[in-house]
């Protein structure tokens, strides 16, 4: 399989690579919805035909970038990597113009608990600032999610203030990239 992002993490000793959702994924990614650990945040636990149209939208959606997450070859991870410009949470601070943000879910159950969220989110976030330009990569997990916002932290973000969404209460988290690449060495 081709990916688009390849990482051996020592930390785990095992392969992190991410690559492009396409709509061939909607059933998987829809599994993943609709996981007790998952909806809460997402709210996509909805019907497999109106989650198709969702992802369809998403997938034409120019401003972001949906990719699969795999650990050794296995998916375990839904990603959305977005330009904050153009984007609800731009409103939330003053950004600039490469300022990337990231939504990310874990779905497959036998996953959790085991430490891979940490250098999954730390692979994303290597795979973000690959581009030059951009100096800042920013979340906003739901308020109410405190392993997130404990794993967030952990990878070197910061938070900065409860953001309004019109799907949730958020937590805006920043990740400068000076801070990420001397936390990891990059």
């Amino acid at each position: 399989m081709l990916y688009d992002f390849e990482y051996l993490d020592d930390s785990i000793c095992q392969k992190i690579a991410f690559k492009q959702v396409t709509e061939n994924d909607d059933e998987l990614i829809h599994k993943w919805m609709n996981e007790e650990h998952v909806h809460p945040f997402w709210n996509l636990n909805i019907t497999l035909k109106a989650f198709k149209s969702h992802l369809k939208k998403a997938l034409a959606d120019k401003h972001q970038s949906l990719y699969l997450g795999f650990l050794d070859g296995q998916a375990v991870s839904y990603w959305e990597a977005y330009w904050v410009k153009g984007d609800v949470v731009e409103k939330a601070y003053t950004a600039h113009p490469y300022d990337q943000g990231v939504h990310l879910l874990l779905g497959e159950k036998r996953y959790l608990g085991k430490g891979y969220s940490l250098p999954l989110l730390r692979a994303m976030v290597r795979f973000q600032f690959q581009v030059n330009d951009t100096k800042k990569i920013v979340a906003e997990p739901d308020i109410r999610n405190e392993k997130m916002i404990h794993v967030f932290k952990k990878c070197g973000f910061k938070p900065i203030k409860p953001i309004e969404l019109p799907d949730k209460t958020g937590l805006l988290m920043f990740c400068e990239r000076k801070e990420f690449e001397g936390r990891w060495q990059v």
